[in-house]
């Protein structure tokens, strides 16, 4: 039964967002609390674990099969991230799943899915170690407000609050959507922005704001990014190329590299290279800013190399048609199309006849083509949020906030987003469990 407003149930620790790393942050901590401690998990959806089961293509792509803090992104130290990642490793995460019966399989990409490729499998496995954990999942609960205490900002000063004999033994106070709940400790893993059909509105940040926290800008990460209407790329939707994208300064400084395949479409460019290019392109000014993003469409080939190919070229295999110099690395199609818009030459020219402006135009094209970029497809069509609460702001051992005592704060809610292919999820368990743990065994020296 939901909670009154005049009798609050009380909770030893309230996990706020029951997602990837909330989840996993509730079974933890009712693992580690004393016996007869209760561990609720609040989330506001009816039905629990949306992004999971439609992330990987309804696969789920639990992680990858090498994490590094490199492959991460943020505003603090690497170090941090590597420390979080230690605590619980790919080999951690393969192990726990199987432990409950989940095989993994590891594709060509580095990516480990469940060898049902049905993310429902994962889905369940979580939600029965919950409860197996005997924690308390209560969905239709959306968290609307979280007062402390202590750490505040804005003090509690309700005479009703303040004279609650629950309140001597409680950090917090939740108003929910179904009642109000005390809670000795919480743990704030409410996920970004990312996805919003599926929750995700950056209520989160305000909680943590309105608890002492700090909040980093946050933008898309992981997200599409468009060309200008009727760019002649936008007609070669459905072709992917191997690339390296680079996003570079206007003095040719390089912010980022990027390697990886890029695909096509009608609205621009996705895939991996694009995407997981995307969070340092909107972050450096995105199409307001001056940044430039060029594809290297001859991936481990420079100018100079492809320049000096075609030189030679031109004297020992005079017939060779610029056309048949692009297709020995391109799909026909697009080959075709970059020789007409990209070189502006005829594709059946010979190299022997071809001047040295249009040679360097076709280099150009071959190694640095560039994409106009005009903005990211937003938080729609993202899969995680850039930016965020500082890891400094955190003891890294336990999540626990060093601003805000009893407040631990696990997953995407964190200024850490990781590349495409289970990345984020790696982070979702990592946090999760420390958060848990710390959140659980503080029960016990509470």
């Amino acid at each position: 039964m939901p909670s009154t407003d005049a009798n609050p149930t009380h909770v030893d620790v309230a996990v706020i967002g029951a997602g990837a790393a909330g989840l996993f942050a509730a079974i933890f901590a009712a693992q580690a609390a004393p016996p007869g401690a209760r561990v609720v998990a609040l989330d506001g959806a009816k039905k629990l674990g949306a992004k999971i089961l439609i992330a990987g293509g309804g696969r789920c792509n639990v992680t990858h099969d090498v994490v590094r803090p490199e492959d991460y992104a943020t505003a603090g130290s690497r170090n941090a991230v590597k420390k979080v990642l230690k605590s619980f490793t790919v080999a951690n995460t393969v192990g726990w799943f199987a432990d409950r019966g989940v095989e993994l399989k590891v594709e060509d990409t580095g990516k480990l899915f469940p060898t049902t490729d049905r993310a429902r499998t994962v889905l369940n496995a979580l939600l029965t170690a919950a409860y197996d954990a005997g924690a308390e999942l209560l969905t239709d609960h959306r968290v609307e407000e979280v007062r402390s205490l202590e750490c505040e900002v804005g003090s509690v000063n309700s005479e009703t609050e303040v004279q609650d004999p629950k309140l001597h033994t409680s950090h917090f106070i939740l108003h929910t959507s179904r009642g109000r709940f005390t809670a000795t400790r919480v743990v704030l893993s409410t996920g970004g922005l990312a996805l919003p059909t599926t929750g995700s509105d950056g209520f989160g940040y305000g909680l943590a704001r309105n608890l002492g926290h700090t909040v980093t800008d946050t933008w898309p990460a992981l997200v599409p990014l468009l060309l200008p209407a009727n760019h002649w790329l936008t007609a070669l939707k459905g072709i992917a190329v191997d690339t390296v994208l680079t996003l570079a300064s206007p003095n040719g400084k390089v912010i980022h590299r990027q390697p990886g395949p890029t695909l096509f479409t009608h609205f621009g460019i996705s895939g991996p290279a694009p995407m997981d290019i995307s969070r340092h392109f909107t972050g450096h000014g995105g199409p307001d800013g001056d940044a430039v993003l060029t594809a290297n469409l001859n991936p481990g080939r420079t100018a100079e190399q492809i320049d000096a190919t075609l030189v030679e070229q031109a004297v020992t295999q005079p017939r060779t048609t610029v056309l048949q110099v692009a297709r020995r690395t391109l799909p026909d199609r697009f080959a075709a199309a970059l020789i007409e818009r990209a070189v502006e030459t005829e594709p059946d020219r010979p190299l022997a006849h071809l001047p040295r402006d249009s040679r360097r135009r076709l280099v150009t094209a071959l190694t640095a083509l560039p994409l106009p970029v005009t903005a990211d497809r937003g938080y729609a069509h993202a899969e995680v949020t850039a930016g965020g609460v500082p890891l400094a702001e955190t003891d890294l051992a336990t999540m626990h906030s060093r601003v805000c005592p009893g407040l631990h704060l696990a997953g995407e809610i964190l200024d850490a987003d990781g590349r495409i292919g289970g990345y984020n999820f790696q982070w979702a368990w990592a946090t999760g469990r420390l958060a848990g743990l710390g959140a659980g065994r503080s029960l016990l020296v509470g």
